[in-house]
Order: structure tokens, then C-alpha cells, then sequence
């Protein structure tokens, strides 16, 4: 009885082999026909993007808190394993119940096409791809299991050397042909097709941008020399990444094109090059994520080249009625944008083709992203953008918005202690207590901060550039043995303070004042 067991469970496990073995030959050929008709095709990535799409707010939040700008990876890790573990069981139900393994490869591959076909962009060759996997991996998946079957039928007695020999030889080397194919052509696609984003870094490095017509002046002062506090301009290596893409677009700006219609007088579309004769300026400008949790990692500063928005907007000619731009990336994300906030003279909206004195990193939006101070990145960062739709609330509505957040995102002014961090100690006797702080467009009056609950203390502010980029802050603190509080909030120009009560990331943005158990010994 134990041995019956034993061998229907090693018929099982070649079976879920099989199953693993068919599946991947389903996404090689896919990969293979993406690269040859439709580079869009690809079923991980469209399942990947959807799976984006669909995931809950919660499960959002705790993708971006937990694996920050690695979270893309998390989730492809995450489909890997899925499609690991469903292309096992399919294996065995061909195996146990013939044809319900092919079946379900046939269900993988209409599930890829109708992701792909959702997608922004999908070509009308894009369901090839998924459909020549489906048919490549459930013909494999039907003459492994047969064959599996065959042996598992003769294999008993002196018939394992006879047919049963013969199909388990056939089983096990069509299996290896199987597999090591599948990863030299799934490899070898998806390089090619990663190929396209190398040639197009190539094409960012030769770009040459018009000298701009003014620069940022940074006054005396405007930046602190305290070890750990975070530089007055963010590296473009260091700055935050959060967007909806699974990978990132590559966009050759000689074939780049800006549409801007709705409610405009003329439809216009601008190339690359017409958007930069139009005249670039250096802004200074703090960019912030709605899901920054109090105290988080998720703003930065650049310097950033480029045209503003109501300049752009004012060769279409904005109608009457119209309250806001739905700006379109070529993923197919979405953002909806105060229209007030585009057009308003006093603020600096503009569309970005530089950042930190070089052309617009590939993962930050290149060639051409927006960028408008005082508001959530959810609601006008738009990367990689192709399209600025003028319109309204009502007639319109943007990615995130039916996702549990607000079509109206003004960021919340708050304040962060960059240095000492909970968990690394510091040495009894002076030491700096420091940090940043922003408030988008009003700018920062003060910071004070509060030791174990006591008398708030105003620290000295570094010099701001402008009322749209944080400013640094340190105290001196006559550090004591033992372990204390350090909590810091924010006055802004308004004279307003930082709002004390905590709230959670959604609807439009985090708030409370950051609280850290500071060691000293």
C-alpha cells in the first residue's frame, strides 16, 4: 500500500512538472510573438498592470509602505510564484482529468488577452501573442500528460522496461528540450524587447536642451551643513518613485507627441521639439506623494527645465465651463488637475523635460512629465504624458479617484526629523536635532519642536528658495542619558499649524505630528 502511494504521489509530482514546463512555454512563445508582432503582448506584464489596477487601496498602501519603490518587483515576484503554483495543478488535473489542465491554460491565455486588450495602447495585433502561448503550452501540457499516463500505466513489473521505458524516456527529454527552450527564447525576447529602453537611454544622453532662459538663484544659507539631514536638492538616484507603470515606458522624443483637446477652442499637438522652442526656465520645486505616512521617505526636491502649463494650454485656447485637465500617460494613467492650478500666473505648473540639470530620468517621466507645485503627485505628476484633456469634475474622472481617493489633492503642510533616526543612538551632550519641512506655494513660517512633551522650541530655518520647496530646520539639543521623545510640527505663512490629529493616507493625504523615541547614552 505504501508503495502504491509512493508512486501515484511521483506520478503526481512529474505531473505538476509538466504542468510548470507547459506553462512556461506558453509565456516563451508569448514573449516570442510580442517581440515579433506586438511588444505590447506580453501576458505577465498586462496581467501584472491589471492586477495594479484592481488591487484595493489597502493593499496599495501596504505595496508602497513595506517595498517602496520596489514594489513592481515584489509584485512580479509575487505573479511568478502564482503562475508557478496554478501551472502545477494544471498539470495535475490534465494528468487525474484530461483535458482540464489544457482547459485552463486555454482560460490563462483568454484572461491575457483581455488584460492586454484593456491596456491604453493595445495594438490590434496585441491578442497574437497570448494566443499563440495558449495554443504552444496546452499542445505540450496534451502530449506530456499522455505520455505521463502511458508510463504510469505500464509501469508495473517487467513492463517497466518495455513501452512504459519508452514513454518515460520521451516524457523526460521532451521536458528538458521543453524547458531549456523555453528560457533561452523567454529570455532572449523579453532582452530584445528590453533592448528598446537601452536604445532609448542612448537617445536621452545625446539629447541637447536649449539653455534655459532663467535659473534657480539658491540664496546664502539655503542649505545646512549637518551630517544626515536630507540635501537641499534630492539626487535623481534618490528621489521617489510611485506610479502605476510595471515597467518603464521608453519614449523616443523625435516620435513624442503632446495632444491637448476637450474644451479648447483648436485641438493642438506639439512634438518634442516644439514644446522646448516654446522656451524653458529652472524651477525649484518639492514634489510630495499622498502616500507619504508622517515622517516618510516619500517627497523630494529638484531643479526642474521646462514650459509652463498655461503657456501650453493657451495655444488651444481654454473654454468657459471647463474646471479641469485630465492629463493622459501613455500607460494609461490618469490625473485630474484643478484647472486654476495650470492657469494661475503666481504658480509655477509646468510641463518638465529636465530635472537636476539633466534630461528627465526614464523612470521619472522622460521625455516629458508635469510637475505643478502645492498638489499630491496622484493628482498632477503625470510621467511619460502624451495627452492633456481640458474638461470638468463632473464630465470626468482620473485613475485613482474611483480607487478611494479625492479628485482634489492639496498637500498638507507637515515637517519631518531626518536626524538622529529612532534605533540609532546618540552620545549624551550637544547634538543637532534636524530635519525639513514644507508647505507647497505658502511656504514655511517656523518649526518648533518638543522634547518628552515639554515647552515647544522654535529652531532656526535654513533659507528658503522659494514658497515651493522645503526648507531645512535644526535645533541644538543638550542631549541627556536615557531615552526621550523628539516631536516637531510646522507654522506655515498662513499661520496656520500643523494639523496634530492622525489620518490615514486616504482620501487626500496623511497628517499628525511626527513623534520619535530617541536613545542617548
Amino acid at each position: 500500500m505504501v508503495s502504491e502511494k509512493s508512486g501515484r504521489l511521483r506520478f503526481w509530482v512529474w505531473a505538476a512538472v509538466s504542468g510548470v514546463v507547459s506553462a512556461a512555454v506558453f509565456l516563451a512563445a508569448a514573449e516570442l510573438m510580442a517581440l515579433l508582432v506586438a511588444r505590447e503582448g506580453s501576458p505577465i506584464l498586462a496581467v501584472g498592470s491589471f492586477v495594479i489596477d484592481i488591487v484595493p487601496q489597502p493593499f496599495k498602501e501596504f505595496a508602497i509602505a513595506t517595498f517602496g519603490e520596489y514594489d513592481k518587483i515584489a509584485l512580479l515576484v509575487g505573479l511568478a510564484l502564482a503562475v508557478l503554483i496554478a501551472s502545477a495543478i494544471a498539470g495535475v488535473l490534465e494528468y487525474v482529468r484530461p483535458p482540464l489542465g489544457v482547459i485552463a491554460l486555454g482560460v490563462a491565455g483568454a484572461l491575457s488577452v483581455a488584460a492586454i486588450l484593456t491596456r491604453a495602447g493595445a495594438g490590434p495585433l496585441a491578442a497574437i501573442p497570448p494566443i499563440f502561448g495558449a495554443l504552444a503550452g496546452g499542445t505540450l501540457l496534451w502530449f506530456l500528460s499522455a505520455r505521463l499516463r502511458r508510463w504510469a500505466g505500464g509501469a508495473a513489473g517487467a513492463r517497466a522496461e518495455g513501452p512504459a521505458s519508452v514513454d518515460r524516456r520521451l516524457f523526460f527529454r521532451v521536458s528538458a528540450i521543453a524547458g531549456a527552450a523555453a528560457v533561452v527564447v523567454g529570455v532572449g525576447a523579453r532582452a530584445l524587447i528590453n533592448a528598446t529602453a537601452s536604445s532609448i537611454t542612448a537617445v536621452r544622453s545625446a539629447l541637447n536642451l536649449p539653455a534655459p532662459r532663467s535659473t534657480v538663484t539658491v540664496p546664502a544659507g539655503a542649505e545646512l551643513d549637518i551630517p544626515g539631514i536630507s540635501p537641499l536638492f534630492t539626487p535623481n538616484e534618490d528621489f521617489y518613485r510611485v506610479d502605476t507603470a510595471l515597467t518603464v515606458p521608453s519614449i523616443d522624443p523625435n516620435t513624442w507627441r503632446l495632444v491637448i483637446d476637450g474644451m479648447v477652442d483648436t485641438r493642438v499637438e506639439l512634438s518634442f521639439d516644439d514644446l522646448v522652442g516654446m522656451g524653458l526656465d529652472e524651477y525649484a520645486i518639492t514634489l510630495t506623494c499622498v502616500s507619504n505616512e508622517v515622517g516618510g521617505p516619500l517627497l523630494g526636491t529638484a531643479k526642474w527645465l521646462g514650459v509652463p502649463v498655461r503657456d501650453v494650454l493657451a495655444r488651444a485656447g481654454v473654454q468657459s465651463g471647463a474646471d479641469m485637465v485630465l492629463s493622459r500617460s501613455i500607460d494609461g494613467f490618469t490625473a485630474s488637475t484643478p484647472l486654476e492650478s495650470l492657469t494661475d500666473d503666481g504658480l509655477d505648473a509646468i510641463l518638465a523635460v529636465a530635472m537636476n540639470g539633466e534630461p528627465l530620468p526614464l523612470e521619472h517621466g522622460f521625455p516629458v512629465r508635469m510637475v505643478v507645485p502645492g498638489l499630491y503627485g496622484y493628482v498632477s505628476a503625470t510621467k511619460w504624458l502624451t495627452e492633456l484633456k481640458v474638461t470638468t469634475f463632473d464630465a470626468d474622472e482620473a485613475y485613482w479617484t474611483p480607487r478611494g481617493y479625492s479628485a482634489k489633492a492639496p498637500i498638507k503642510f507637515s515637517s519631518r526629523l531626518d536626524t538622529p533616526r529612532t534605533g540609532t543612538p546618540v552620545t549624551v551632550g550637544r547634538t543637532p536635532l534636524a530635519g525639513v519641512a514644507w508647505a507647497q506655494t505658502v511656504g514655511i513660517e517656523r518649526v518648533e519642536v518638543s522634547i518628552d512633551d515639554g515647552d515647544w522650541q522654535a529652531a532656526t530655518l535654513s533659507t528658503p528658495i522659494n514658497d515651493d520647496t522645503w526648507v531645512q530646520w535644526y535645533l541644538d539639543w543638550d542631549a541627556t542619558a536615557g531615552t526621550h521623545y523628539v516631536t516637531v510640527r510646522a507654522v506655515n505663512k498662513a499661520g496656520e499649524t500643523q494639523i496634530e490629529e492622525r489620518a490615514p493616507i486616504a482620501p487626500d493625504g496623511s497628517t499628525g505630528w511626527q513623534r520619535s523615541l530617541i536613545t542617548v547614552r
